[in-house]
């Protein structure tokens, strides 16, 4: 391979379209686990995560839930998951 070979990225990319919101995955990286729900809403409640619907403040989402208690991150996802749904998120395009 050449070096020019190198510099050209594997996959084309895009004109970059802005997307309202944090990855959910971003904003449960910043807390330790396992996590009572009133705990995830007192620290990270105001965040707004990305949803196939649109930016939604994370505390809304978390009202929804019925569990208390999340032993891992990815169990307190799953239940976010099942509110927010899943599919493609909304651009600020759209």
């Amino acid at each position: 391979m050449s070096d020019e070979e190198d510099d050209a990225p594997a996959v084309e990319l895009g004109e970059e379209t802005p997307v309202e919101g944090a990855p959910l995955a971003r904003v449960t990286s910043r807390l330790t686990w396992p996590q009572q729900k009133s705990e995830v809403a007192r620290l990270e409640g105001e965040s707004v995560i990305r949803t196939p619907d649109g930016p939604r403040e994370l505390s809304d989402v978390i009202a929804s839930i019925d569990e208390t208690y999340f032993e891992r991150r990815q169990e307190f996802e799953t239940h976010v998951r099942d509110v927010i749904g899943t599919g493609p998120v909304r651009t600020a395009d759209e």
